[in-house]
């Protein structure tokens, strides 16, 4: 369970030395700093459930979300990668729970496509692989052609391709254009042009 500052100190309000007791808990490790004034009580709990409370807004998108739904082959096992928006930088964070980054997508379509998971005391955000793939593209550098696009997709992330055909492409056209992208616009001229019978 997630732990404030504020909230250990309410707990503990007849102790005087309330850092003193959150550095003696933390050395039992009976609590886990995760950020500055925030703890975590539980060891076990995976990672991905804590990263936006670490900084947000924000949801588990890119190399993350893109391997969770099978999307790539590289495991990024306790990297967490998020998006977040109008922060104008990539931010990096380190815990005993693995790595954090986050980095901006545009404002308009960062609530757009994200699925709500909830796990006992958690809830926390994830995009649905069409978003991940659009966020991880819009990440990335331009490329000139459709051709560079697949190469793109198919021989640098090593997308998986039976994994793309099983994609909502109407999700994907839907909300492409909203982060005017060149990866993205050629992204959905290569799904107009190849994939429109899939």
């Amino acid at each position: 369970m997630i732990v404030s500052f504020e909230q250990f100190k309410e707990k503990y309000n007849n102790i005087s030395d309330i850092k003193g007791k959150i550095k003696r808990e933390i050395t039992n490790k009976n609590l886990i700093p995760i950020t500055k004034g925030l703890y975590e009580t539980n060891s076990e709990v995976h990672g991905s459930k804590l990263s936006q409370f670490i900084y947000g807004p924000s949801y588990l998108s890119f190399d993350y979300a893109l391997y969770y739904y099978g999307l790539i082959p590289e495991n990024v096992y306790n990297t967490f990668t998020c998006a977040s928006y109008n922060k104008r930088k990539i931010k990096k964070f380190n815990n005993y729970f693995g790595t954090y980054i986050y980095r901006d997508v545009p404002s308009n379509v960062f609530y757009h496509s994200i699925i709500t998971k909830i796990d006992a005391n958690y809830c926390y955000h994830i995009a649905t692989p069409e978003k991940a793939l659009c966020d991880k593209l819009y990440s990335l550098s331009p490329v000139r052609s459709l051709k560079d696009i697949k190469n793109l997709l198919f021989k640098d992330l090593r997308i998986d391709t039976d994994g793309f055909k099983n994609l909502n492409f109407r999700e994907i056209t839907e909300i492409a254009p909203l982060y005017r992208s060149t990866n993205l616009n050629l992204l959905v001229k290569l799904l107009r042009k190849e994939y429109a019978n899939e």
